[in-house]
């Protein structure tokens, strides 16, 4: 048996919907949740919250349908501003921003812990022993951009130096490097 769907008129639906019609809710879910729902998802990028914000979308409409009125545009372009408003509402909250947060900092954990495994091996390659035939300022420079992850800014700002003279000791640390290497091999 092939079901067909009921096709209500907007002006009917926003009647129904008005005189608190649970059907008419049910209808325009239907016909609108997976529109709305790629709206929410594209803003929040999140299976689970844009669900949630899906649904906060309807209450929304439910409870405020009598603020709709058709002369100024129709009844998907008022829930389409709902639903972009509510995704951007969320974004900034306080909540979503603690959140990505949270998952950046879940994201590093891998790779500082990867980089701390390193930092333990650097004695076995070598890098001890060729750092300390630098210059002090040159080996810490070395130190903190490749082994700490430092810029060569938060370096400058670190030691109040110019960045250039940074950029330079660093320079200078690598020929080094490279030359020592060079004689080792």
């Amino acid at each position: 048996m092939i079901k067909t769907k009921t096709i209500i008129a907007e002006s009917q639906l926003v009647a129904r919907l008005q005189a608190q019609d649970t059907s008419a809710l049910s209808y325009l879910y239907d016909s609108y949740s997976p529109a709305l729902y790629g709206v929410v998802f594209r803003i929040v990028k999140k299976e689970e919250v844009a669900q949630e914000l899906l649904h906060d979308v309807f209450m929304k409409v439910w409870t405020n349908i009598g603020q709709y009125t058709a002369s100024r545009g129709r009844l998907f372009t008022w829930m389409f501003k709902l639903a972009r408003n509510l995704s951007i509402d969320k974004l900034r909250s306080k909540e979503m921003q603690q959140e990505l947060k949270t998952e950046a900092v879940d994201d590093h954990i891998q790779y500082v812990e990867c980089k701390n495994y390193d930092l333990q091996q650097t004695d076995i390659i070598g890098i001890d022993k060729l750092l300390s035939t630098l210059q002090p300022e040159q080996s810490l420079i070395v130190n903190l951009l490749y082994l700490n992850g430092y810029t060569h800014a938060q370096v400058a700002k670190e030691f109040h130096i110019p960045l250039g003279t940074v950029k330079t000791r660093h320079r200078l640390a690598l020929i080094q490097l490279r030359q020592l290497l060079v004689k080792e091999v």
